[in-house]
């Protein structure tokens, strides 16, 4: 029924109950959803290219309390997967992937959901894909999908009850319309791209920055984050497309770590700075050329070259 769901019924299915590896750049949901489950969530910074979990340092925060590694795709570009299997492998760590943004990826020929134990996807309204609330939570392994099915219903097939579980289903309504938008994907994602590029071509000059994709991936174009020099910088534009009604959105703000109800603080350097000067601008198929322009020229005005 949405996507925060079943991240913890990842967790649920998993088994895990002590610390999670996590990133400090993605939603409140990734770290609330181990919160909620009782576990501790323990930050790695992320990369300066891709704003991904750096996994150079996820060995080194293994704990014997460690138990899993849940993550996210950072606006659908592709974690370190590789790297991230051999660690797993290496300290008998379950991978959960948090792919809300990463319907429509592909990474080396593979849809990115398929990796990890879990992969999890949101397809709320904002979403390339949506059924205007909704989630979905993918396995390759049957008995794992098997577990999950029930604690989406109760735990239970008619009559007969197997295990605890919740109130996970999606409706028929919501079914309809992941229906009608399905066909459109490719549609939707061409008609990104063409406005992703018209951005480039306006913003990259500027000296701003963009999150950069791993080679042998297929992106979907789901959003597009711009990282500004300063905060301040950030702010200025942020109120000026406000006065000119272009809705912006600090997405991700905070970095995670410094969510002031956590009981152990983390130091994310690289998660906080970004943080401070990232703007997600409007991204969706029906937005005109004239928009864009529109909105990079009042981004020009407060930029500097």
């Amino acid at each position: 029924n949405n996507g925060t769901i079943v991240l913890q019924m990842a967790l649920k299915a998993l088994n895990v109950k002590k610390e999670v590896i996590t990133t400090p750049f993605s939603y409140v949901a990734t770290t609330t959803a181990i919160l909620w489950e009782n576990c501790t969530p323990v930050f790695v910074d992320i990369n300066e290219t891709d704003y991904n979990v750096n996994a150079d340092k996820i060995e080194a925060a293994i704990t014997p309390d460690t138990e899993a590694i849940l993550i996210t795709h950072v606006y659908g570009n592709p974690c370190n997967i590789e790297k991230i299997e051999v660690i797993a492998k290496k300290h008998g760590l379950k991978v959960i992937y948090d792919g809300a943004h990463a319907f429509g990826v592909n990474y080396k020929n593979k849809s990115l959901l398929s990796y990890g134990d879990i992969a999890t996807c949101s397809f709320h309204a904002t979403k390339l894909f949506h059924t205007v609330e909704g989630g979905a939570i993918i396995t390759n392994d049957d008995e794992i999908a098997n577990k999950l099915m029930l604690f989406r219903q109760f735990g239970h097939v008619y009559d007969d009850y197997y295990s605890v579980g919740i109130n996970g289903k999606n409706s028929e309504f919501h079914a309809a319309m992941g229906l009608a938008v399905f066909p459109k994907v490719p549609e939707l994602i061409t008609k990104r791209k063409a406005l992703t590029d018209l951005y480039d071509k306006h913003l990259l000059p500027l000296g701003l920055i963009r999150p950069k994709p791993l080679p042998d991936t297929i992106y979907n174009y789901s959003y597009y984050p711009v990282v500004f020099r300063s905060e301040k910088e950030l702010l200025s534009v942020k109120d000026a497309l406000a006065l000119q009604q272009v809705s912006t959105r600090r997405y991700f703000f905070p970095s995670l770590n410094e969510l002031p109800y956590l009981t152990k603080k983390y130091e994310c350097k690289v998660s906080e700075d970004i943080s401070r000067r990232v703007l997600c601008l409007p991204l969706y198929p029906d937005l005109e050329a004239e928009s864009v322009e529109k909105i990079c020229s009042v981004i020009k005005e407060h930029v500097k070259k």
